[in-house]
């Protein structure tokens, strides 16, 4: 995965312009065991079976990265921001069962912050029946009109929904290490390199390593799932949105609350107030 992002920061890019109508196929992908277990471990899930929702996406990623690093990809790969993601589990999945995976990207939209693009992912079973999907956004950031800061999926994001809903939320508090980047990494494929270590983020304007979404993503769906098993049925939807870089090491405060049919979720910074922006928040609803 390093030549890729190697290779994404050296090849010119347009910057702007369709993306190339490309989709990428894994045939009969199973997880690993090991590497599944060490995964279980660093995000939280106290077991892989049914396998977690959010690993699929771990096992389509090098699909992702072969096609937003090609030539023909407009946006250099080291600045996209992943701002939200999607995922619809369609059934449980069972830890070892071969899945094909094909990826593409959907149509680039405006965005107040930039442009905007989905990188889609579809797993289908023996029989090509779709088992789960999965829409992550990445935000491409330039100059706009108006336009607010930078961080964030959105205007209308900056508080908790519990905060406005005067919904009671369980909390956690957690710790998390400064290694946390590097044992994601290890776990998942992704090195992009300001998530590694303050040395390799500081070239991208980070002055400490930051965690991955997906980490933050996966660590808050194990918690909710072990605190809340019932709200997680064989079909749901998970989405989640991305509002600020959690820089490691950090103390941090996950909150769990009702949101009518759905069960809502957080996690911002330990030392700060119930309104606080979040690092993310987001929902499970069952399909």
């Amino acid at each position: 995965m390093l030549a890729s992002y190697a290779r994404a920061l050296l090849l010119p890019r347009r910057g702007s312009g369709p993306l190339p109508e490309r989709r990428l196929e894994r045939r009969g992908a199973a997880a690993d065991p090991g590497r599944l277990a060490r995964y279980a471990q660093v995000c939280g899930f106290e077991g892989t079976d049914p396998l977690p929702v959010t690993y699929p996406q771990v096992l389509a990623f090098p699909l992702a990265m072969s096609l937003m690093s090609r030539r023909d990809f407009p946006f250099r790969l080291p600045g996209l921001v992943h701002i939200a993601n999607r995922i619809e589990q369609l059934r449980p999945l069972a830890p070892r069962e071969p899945l094909t995976y094909r990826v593409a990207t959907g149509r680039p939209e405006p965005h107040p912050r930039g442009t905007a693009f989905d990188v889609v992912t579809e797993a289908v079973d023996m029989a090509d029946a779709p088992v789960w999907r999965s829409a992550a956004t990445y935000l491409r950031r330039h100059p706009v009109d108006g336009a607010g800061p930078v961080d964030g999926a959105g205007p209308g994001d900056a508080a908790p929904e519990h905060a406005a809903r005067g919904a009671e939320p369980r909390t956690e508090r957690w710790t998390v290490p400064a290694d946390t980047g590097r044992r994601y990494a290890a776990v998942s494929g992704d090195r992009n390199p300001i998530h590694l270590h303050p040395l390799t983020a500081r070239p991208f304007g980070y002055r400490r390593a930051i965690a991955h979404g997906m980490w933050m993503a996966a660590r808050c769906l194990a918690a909710a799932r072990r605190a809340r098993p019932d709200a997680f049925p064989g079909a749901y939807t998970a989405e989640t949105a991305f509002h600020r870089p959690l820089a490691l090491p950090a103390e941090v405060t996950f909150l769990l609350w009702e949101s009518g049919p759905a069960l809502g979720f957080a996690l911002r910074p330990a030392a700060g107030g119930p309104a606080e922006r979040p690092y993310l928040q987001g929902r499970v609803e069952a399909s």
